[in-house]
Parts: C-alpha cells; structure tokens; sequence
C-alpha cells in the first residue's frame, strides 16, 4: 500500500513539474514575443518628432529602408545611390528587379541633376510639381547606380506635396528611391498598419497619420512619361492626371501615338 502512495505521489509531483515548465515555456514565449513587438513599435515614429527629419536622413545614409508618408500613399524609401539598399529595396518589397521605381527630390532644379530634362520649361515643371505626379525622363549620367532600373534607361521623378518627405531628401541630399509601401501585387497603402508586416525589415517607420478617407487615394501619384519633347504618355492614371493632361498639353505636349 506504501508503495502505491509513493508512486501516486511521485506521479502527481511530475505532473506538477511539467505543468510549471510548461507555464515557463509560455511565459518565455510570451515574453520574447512580447518583446518583438515592442521593438517593432519603437520603430514607428511620429514626423511631428523634432528629431524624426535628421533621424530619417541618417538612416538612409547608413543604407537602411525607411517607410513615411507621401502626398498621396505611404512609401518605402532608401537612397538611389546605394546598391545594396536598393537590393534591400526589392526584397523587401518581393518586387522584380526589372521593375522600375522612382526616385524623390525636394525641388524642381533637382530634378534637372538626377534626369534629362532641358526640354521640359521651368513654367511646366512648376505647374505639375510639388505634386502627386511622377515625371518620367531619362536619367542622367549622375544617376548610375546600376541596381536602380536596370531594365531602363528612363527615370520617374517625384517631388511630392508633402513636408516631411520634402524635408528628409533635403537634409539628405542625395535622391531617394521611392516606392509604394505594400507587399508587391498588394494594394498601397493609407495608414502605417495597413502594412505592419513589413515593420521587421525597416529601419523605421515615420507615422503621418491617415493618408486620406477614399479608396480613391490609393491610386497613387500619376505617372506621365516626358522624355522625348513634344510628346507624352500616361503610364499610370493615378489621382492627378485630368490636371496633369491638361497641364501638359497647354505647354504643347501631345499623346504619343505607338
């Protein structure tokens, strides 16, 4: 009979031992991912922070992927520059690597440096820009990182009506990659948790609120090829393009016929 007591005992004691280290194994579990989240929430970071320009600009230096906001979707950023953060762009992203992205300036004579734009008049640029447009030109011969559009020897520019994004490629001086922040085939996205998913891979993510209340928002910049004078073709719709139509064909430029 004592021994069926020890043995009861014995029995109900390891079962309490593996209760405990199950509870342990939960709790470190429970920890560490609670841990993972809240690193991943320091990430984000409000553009109304006095130090969020400098802290943006310093990470794109160092060759990191930030996400911010832009006039019309939030966007995945690093520098043009810079092979490998561009590599770290795509993968990001799951985007093909021939498929081109854009880059962002703060200003209008910028663009001239990073693209071939002596037939575009400073009337026309200062019309569509700052703006929700992409101007599509050919790069120039500063731009030549070999990773950014491979596939093309054109280049879309954006200098979006937005501050904060303005301001970081100011304080940074050299032009950022800019593409929309969404898993590719996805859709953009509004607001920073539409795409929390990729807070991981990010250097940091730069908070500007809700982007908007329409789906139509979405649409994004519209993207109109100006590299041969005279003519122009819409590539991408997007949110501005009666006005950028309408813009460029005051200062004759006319629809490409294929």
């Amino acid at each position: 009979m004592s021994k069926l007591v020890a043995s009861a005992r014995k029995g109900i004691k390891l079962s309490q031992t593996g209760v405990q280290q199950y509870i342990a194994r939960r709790t470190k579990t429970d920890l560490t991912m609670s841990g993972l989240i809240k690193r991943h929430h320091e990430k984000v970071i409000s553009i109304d922070n006095r130090n969020a320009v400098k802290h943006a600009a310093a990470l794109l230096n160092s060759g990191s992927v930030i996400a911010l906001p832009t006039d019309t979707v939030y966007g995945l950023a690093c520098s043009a520059n810079n092979p490998e953060a561009i590599q770290k762009l795509y993968d990001i992203k799951g985007r093909h690597e021939l498929k081109p992205v854009a880059i962002c300036v703060p200003e209008v004579d910028h663009l001239r440096r990073w693209g071939k734009a002596d037939h575009l008049s400073s009337e026309l640029l200062q019309e569509l820009l700052p703006g929700a447009v992409t101007i599509v030109v050919r790069k120039s011969k500063h731009l030549n990182n070999p990773n950014l559009n491979p596939g093309t020897v054109k280049i879309g520019i954006r200098i979006p009506a937005f501050k904060f994004i303005r301001d970081v490629s100011r304080s940074f001086t050299l032009p950022i990659a800019l593409t929309s922040a969404n898993k590719s085939a996805s859709k953009s996205t509004l607001n920073v948790h539409e795409f929390e998913c990729l807070w991981p891979s990010l250097g940091a993510v730069f908070d500007g609120g809700q982007l908007g209340l329409s789906e139509q928002q979405r649409a994004a910049s519209t993207v109109i090829d100006l590299s041969e004078d005279g003519t122009y073709s819409i590539i991408r719709s997007g949110v501005a393009a009666e006005h950028t139509i309408r813009t460029v064909e005051k200062y004759n430029f006319f629809p490409k016929h294929l």
